[in-house]
């Protein structure tokens, strides 16, 4: 299942938090399906089929498909002076 550095946990709390996600909104991931890989969005709460990753109190939701694609991997955030964030997945160790 895919899990997230403590960088990535706290750069998804903090793009709820300003985007109005509620306490039980999260990022959802959805896998696009074209070679440029994934979606992120800011979303209320899962999807129904959506698979939920909890770290630390940042939620990440998984389309079926993406939950599969990612299923060996750990999501990693850069945080830029300037307040962006830029996602990185890599293999987990």
């Amino acid at each position: 299942m895919l899990t997230m550095t403590d960088t990535a946990a706290e750069a998804v709390k903090t793009i709820v938090s300003n985007n109005s996600g509620g306490d039980d909104g999260g990022v959802r991931i959805r896998d696009t399906g074209q070679q440029n890989g994934f979606e992120l969005s800011v979303a209320p709460a899962p999807e129904p089929e959506d698979t939920v990753v909890d770290s630390a109190g940042a939620r990440v939701f998984l389309d079926q498909t993406a939950t599969t694609a990612l299923d060996d991997r750990v999501l990693d955030a850069e945080l830029g002076q300037d307040g962006s964030v830029r996602f990185a997945l890599g293999l987990q160790g």
